[in-house]
C-alpha cells in the first residue's frame, strides 16, 4: 500500500538517453563557457607574460596526460559514479580556488579545473557508451552540442564582463553550475554503467591498454582528428584574447568572436544532416582543409591585426563543423569491453594538444623574446 503513494521516479530510476546525457553536456558548458575566456585574462593578469602563459599551460598539460591515463586504473578501485563526483569535486575546488587568486592560487586553480574536465569527459563517454546504441550516437553527440549551444554562445562575454564588475562573480557561478551537475547527475543514476562485472584479475598497468589502442587504425584516426581540432581551439581561445590584449585591441573582442562563434552550435543538428548528405569521410575533409586555410590567413596577423581575428573566427567555424561530428569516428570503433580505458586514451587529445600547441607558442615567444635582445638599441 505504501508503494502506491511513492512518486515513480524514486521508485523507478530514470533510463538514461539521449535528451539526459544532452542536459549533463549543457549544465557542463555553463560552467566551462563561463570561464573559458576568463582564464588566459586571469593568468596573464597574475603572471604578466604571454610567455609564461605558453609555458604554465604546457606544464598544465602535461599534468592533465598524466592523470587522464590513469583514470581508468582509479575507476577499478573506485566506483564510476564516484570518479564522476570526483570531476565535480575538482570543478568547485578550482573557482574556489580562483577566487582567492595570486600567482601560486590562479594556476593552481585552473589546473584543478582541467582536472575536473578530464575526468568528466572520460566518464561521460564510457556512460554513453554504455547507455546510447551505436546508430544514437550522431544524434547523441549533435544534441549534446546543441544544449551547450547558448551557454557556450553567451558565456565567454558574460564570463569577462563580470570578471571586470566584480572578479570573482565568474567563479562563484561557476561553482553553482558545478553543484547543479552534481545534482542532476545522482538524479539520473548513471550508477557504474551496464556492463560492471566483478574483477577477477589484478588491476593493470594504466599504460597497458595503450598496446591495444595502437593496434587500431580507426581509434588511432578518430584521437588524431580529435588533437588536430583541438589545437585549433587552443589558438583561438587562449591566443586571441592574449594577441588582442598586447595589440591594443581590448579584452573584450576576443570574447565577442568567440561568443558569436560558439552561437553556431545551435545550427548542429543542420551540420549533422550536411554531414549524412555526404558521408563522414568527406565531410571532415572538406572541414579540414576550410579551417586549415583560415587559420593560414589568420597569419597576415602580423601585419594587420584586424586580418587574425577575421581568419580565426572563420577558423572556429570549422572547428565547430567538427565538434558536431568529428567524435563520431572515435565512438563507432570502440569495443565494449574497452570502454573505460579507450575513452582514457581519447581523452588525452586535450592534453596532447595542450601540451603541444603552448609548447610551440612557448618557443616561438622565446626566440622572438631573443631577437628583439639581440638587437642593438
Amino acid at each position: 500500500m505504501i508503494g502506491r503513494y511513492i512518486p515513480e521516479f524514486l521508485r523507478h530510476a530514470p533510463v538514461p538517453g539521449v535528451r539526459g546525457f544532452a542536459v549533463l553536456a549543457g549544465l557542463e558548458a555553463s560552467l566551462r563557457g563561463l570561464l573559458v575566456s576568463v582564464w588566459p585574462l586571469v593568468i596573464y593578469d597574475a603572471l604578466g607574460d604571454a610567455g609564461a602563459v605558453s609555458l604554465l599551460y604546457f606544464i598544465a598539460g602535461l599534468i592533465a596526460l598524466g592523470y587522464g591515463l590513469m583514470v581508468p586504473w582509479i575507476s577499478r578501485f573506485i566506483p564510476r559514479r564516484w570518479v564522476y563526483s570526483l570531476g565535480i569535486g575538482f570543478y568547485l575546488a578550482g573557482p574556489g580556488l580562483a577566487i582567492i587568486g595570486g600567482p601560486l592560487a590562479t594556476p593552481a586553480a585552473m589546473l584543478l579545473t582541467g582536472l575536473g574536465t578530464v575526468t568528466i569527459f572520460i566518464t561521460t563517454n564510457a556512460y554513453i557508451m554504455d547507455y546510447i546504441a551505436r546508430h544514437e550516437l550522431g544524434r547523441s553527440e549533435t544534441l549534446r552540442l546543441f544544449y551547450s549551444a547558448v551557454s557556450w554562445a553567451i558565456g565567454p562575454v558574460a564570463g569577462v564582463a563580470m570578471w571586470k564588475l566584480w572578479a570573482p562573480l565568474p567563479f562563484l557561478l561557476a561553482m553553482v553550475a558545478a553543484a547543479g551537475l552534481g545534482a542532476v547527475f545522482w538524479f539520473l543514476r548513471l550508477g557504474n554503467g551496464r556492463l560492471i562485472t566483478r574483477a577477477r584479475a589484478p588491476a593493470p598497468n594504466p599504460l597497458a591498454y595503450l598496446g591495444r589502442f595502437f593496434r587500431q587504425p580507426m581509434l588511432i584516426a578518430g584521437w588524431l582528428f580529435a588533437v588536430l581540432r583541438s589545437s585549433g581551439w587552443w589558438v583561438y581561445v587562449v591566443y586571441l584574447p592574449i594577441f588582442c590584449v598586447e595589440a591594443g585591441l581590448g579584452d573584450q573582442i576576443a570574447s565577442l568572436a568567440f561568443s558569436v562563434s560558439n552561437a553556431l552550435l545551435l545550427a548542429a543538428p543542420v551540420m549533422l544532416r550536411w554531414m549524412q548528405r555526404r558521408g563522414l569521410r568527406r565531410a571532415m575533409r572538406q572541414a579540414f582543409a576550410a579551417a586549415a586555410a583560415a587559420f593560414l590567413l589568420a597569419g597576415l596577423g602580423a601585419v594587420w591585426p584586424a586580418m587574425a581575428i577575421a581568419g580565426l573566427f572563420l577558423g572556429a567555424i570549422f572547428l565547430v563543423m567538427l565538434d558536431s561530428f568529428g567524435g563520431l569516428p572515435f565512438l563507432m570503433a570502440v569495443r565494449p569491453s574497452e570502454r573505460t580505458e579507450m575513452s582514457a586514451v581519447y581523452s588525452s587529445y586535450r592534453d596532447v594538444s595542450g601540451i603541444l600547441t603552448p609548447g610551440v607558442a612557448w618557443l616561438v615567444l622565446l626566440g622572438a623574446r631573443r631577437s628583439r635582445s639581440d638587437q642593438p638599441a
